[in-house]
């Protein structure tokens, strides 16, 4: 059983034939990824990578019969894309664009509120099931078949701790990048409870930064669920200053309980297994494991 996407997935990709959605496109397309077409307004009709192209995400559900959508659309109307896919019906939408304004993603959260889908990112690496489908711009390469499941706020730290986790021996259910904007789809929590209650998936790495509440709420509900899965927790930004954006956009520390040494405690005292360093991910996936 797989988490949000499997080779069964039917995948499109809006703004397909820009520069970054063929780029990515063909990334994916070579990895197996069950990509059945794009949505490029005003090239409808053509193909693109040996897929058609069509003029909206309405007539990708109608004739393809797309569940899943991967967003390359330009800041300034990339909320309107997700809007768009929450309207046609699509399930999951993956939002890899950056630099959306806050306010035109205030608006879209609101939308796809009463809409059936899932929103992941924006600001993100995507989401990937080894060996099925891979649906973003993360190094297919890094990721094999396994039991662990990631959750990060980080593209780069993703690669690295599934890296570690493939070179102690053990592979990957899904990684889900979750994206580093003050306002995401699917936060920490929502992540953490997808991995921990999927069958396949016997151990949870959680990688969380300063800034924000995210963490300390996936840890609360995973306190509350009583779960003995094991998680392991990381959190970035440890030195950096207060009151100083470092990053992510959400990466900012506001509060008292913002910064990593608090919402490490925080972990800690939830039952999860933190560890100071990302170069202590794998091992302590190793040790928790083989208990």
């Amino acid at each position: 059983m797989s988490v949000l996407v499997n080779k069964d997935s039917k995948i499109i990709v809006q703004g397909f034939t820009g520069s970054e959605g063929s780029f990515h496109a063909e990334q994916m397309i070579d990895y197996g990824t069950n990509i059945v077409g794009g949505v490029t307004p005003g090239k409808g009709g053509t193909e693109h990578l040996g897929k058609p192209v069509f003029n909206t995400v309405a007539d990708a559900v109608e004739k393809v019969d797309a569940d899943t959508t991967i967003i390359f659309v330009p800041p300034a109307f990339a909320a309107d894309a997700i809007m768009e896919a929450a309207d046609a019906g699509i399930k999951v939408i993956i939002t890899i664009t950056e630099g959306i304004p806050v306010k035109d993603m205030i608006k879209a959260s609101n939308y796809i509120k009463s809409k059936d889908c899932r929103l992941i990112g924006p600001n993100c690496p995507g989401v990937i099931t080894p060996g099925e489908a891979k649906v973003g711009i993360m190094p297919g390469f890094v990721f094999k078949k396994g039991k662990v499941g990631i959750v990060s706020k980080s593209g780069t730290l993703t690669y690295e701790a599934a890296d570690q986790v493939v070179k102690e021996g053990f592979g990957i259910t899904t990684a889900i990048g979750i994206g580093g904007d003050p306002i995401i789809g699917t936060t920490t929590k929502d992540a953490v409870e997808l991995l921990v209650n999927d069958p396949d998936t016997e151990c949870v790495v959680m990688i969380g930064e300063i800034g924000g509440q995210l963490e300390a709420e996936a840890a609360k509900w995973y306190k509350e669920s009583g779960s003995k899965k094991p998680v392991i927790g990381f959190i970035a930004g440890e030195t950096a200053p207060a009151g100083r954006t470092m990053g992510h956009a959400g990466a900012i520390v506001g509060g008292s309980e913002d910064t990593a040494q608090a919402k490490k405690k925080i972990l800690k005292d939830s039952g999860i297994h933190v560890v100071d360093s990302p170069a202590e991910i794998g091992k302590k996936v190793a040790e928790v494991l083989s208990k």
